[in-house]
Formats: structure tokens, C-alpha cells, sequence
């Protein structure tokens, strides 16, 4: 569904990105996960079109987006600080969004339900805590059902209700056979939701293992453990 072919990206001379190849598929949610300033960030925002590589290409269904701006319709995108007009009111913002997209696809709006979201659409956004943002955020990323789902830090800053109502949703999704991409600093978090993990560092992948490879290489049951005992290997 998505691959991403010898991705080189530079920013003046530093090179964030260094010849990434990567293949999603349909069916699996995909942890991106590694220090800050390893080239998480600049991958996604390459996926979505808002960085340009210096060299190589990105393929969606098969066909390169460089260029291209369509096959963002496709992707829900959850930033990991939502920023959106301080003097909107929460359902202003969602009318505003489903008025720009004017998709005749039937509206995903469980987690307005979940989130209990409607008892607030009159607040503004100015008023609200870092974690009724993320509800926002979440809402209209999973809003118009894309087959991609784009996540970067999803659970960060919400209560333990919220994170694990988020959660379920990315379970569910994942069964309906759409392709998850989370990026978390919270690895106890993908425990239960992941199926891949890709590890990178200094711009490059360091390993994209599937869960299962990845406990049974290190003869661990948890992720987390998982990870360290590759690193520590690997000094």
C-alpha cells in the first residue's frame, strides 16, 4: 500500500533521513518508534506530502506522490500537538473540517460518542487542556474512515479512560484491515495494538521486525524489554 524507496533528506547539511526503504501493508498497525531527532517525524511528514525527500520516492497503491495531493484523502492524520483557531468553538471546528472535505463517505463519529464530545462542541478551543485537544485531534483523524491512519504520539496527554477508549478504536480499525501507523514514546502503550515495530536511529531503520520476531528473537514477552535487549546488543 505504501512503499517508500531509497528516502534520502537533507536540511542544509544535516541529514535526517539516510536511504530508508520501507513497505506498509494493508492490515497492520506499524509502531515508528526511536530518540527524538532520529528522523520519525520527517518520515511521516514525507508520507503526507508536507516534506519533500531530497532523493528517492514514495508510493501509494502503487503509484508515486510526489507531487500529487489526492491520496491524502485516503489518510487520517493525528498530530501530536493539535493547533487549531483559539476563538472556534469545538463543533465549529468539526462542521469547518467536514465542510472543507465535503466527502460523501458516511462519517466515522464513534469517538465524538466515546469522548462524550458532543457536552463541550459550544466551548472554544482557547479553553480547552492538552487532552481535549487530542480528543479533537483523534475525532477528525479517524472522522472520514481513510484507509490509513497516521498517529504520532495518539495517547500522549489523555486520561487513562480516554487512552484506552483510543486504543480499542485503533484495535478495531487494524481488524477492518486498514493500515496503522503510530509513532509513541510510550512503548508499554503498544503492547496490545501493534503488529510491526520499526526501530530507527540517526535517520536510518536500525530493524522492522514483526512482534512475534521480535519476542521470540530476544526471549522476551515484552515489547519494551524486547527493544533493550537489541540495543544493549548492539553496543
Amino acid at each position: 500500500m505504501i512503499a517508500i524507496q531509497n528516502i534520502y533528506k537533507k536540511f542544509g547539511k544535516l541529514e535526517v533521513l539516510n536511504d530508508v526503504n520501507l513497505t506498509f501493508k494493508k492490515g497492520e498497525c506499524i509502531a515508528l518508534i526511536g530518540p527524538n531527532g532520529c528522523g520519525k517525524t520527517t518520515l511521516i511528514k514525507s508520507i503526507l506530502g508536507m516534506v519533500i525527500p531530497t532523493k528517492g520516492n514514495i508510493l501509494f497503491d502503487e503509484k508515486s506522490i510526489l507531487n500529487k495531493y489526492k491520496y491524502r484523502e485516503q489518510i487520517g492524520y493525528m498530530p501530536q500537538i493539535g493547533r487549531y483557531p483559539d476563538y472556534m468553538t469545538v463543533g465549529q471546528i468539526i462542521e469547518m473540517i467536514k465542510k472543507i472535505r465535503n466527502s460523501n463517505e458516511v462519517l466515522d463519529e464513534d469517538l465524538i460518542k466515546s469522548f462524550e464530545l458532543e457536552k463541550i462542541f459550544d466551548k472554544q478551543m482557547r479553553t480547552l487542556s492538552g487532552g481535549t485537544t487530542q480528543k479533537v485531534s483523534a475525532i477528525l483523524a479517524f472522522l472520514f474512515n481513510p484507509d490509513v491512519l497516521i498517529l504520532d504520539e495518539p495517547t500522549a496527554g489523555l486520561d487513562p479512560l480516554a487512552s484506552e477508549i483510543l486504543k480499542e478504536k485503533i484495535i478495531k480499525e487494524r481488524e477492518k484491515g486498514k493500515l496503522i501507523l503510530i509513532t509513541s514514546h510510550l512503548l508499554s502503550e503498544l503492547d496490545d495494538m501493534i503488529s510491526q515495530i520499526i526501530f530507527m536511529q540517526e535517520g536510518k531503520v536500525h530493524f522492522h521486525k514483526t512482534i512475534d520476531d521480535l519476542l521470540e528473537s530476544t526471549n522476551e514477552q515484552k515489547i519494551s524489554k524486547a527493544i533493550a535487549s537489541i540495543l544493549k546488543s548492539k553496543q
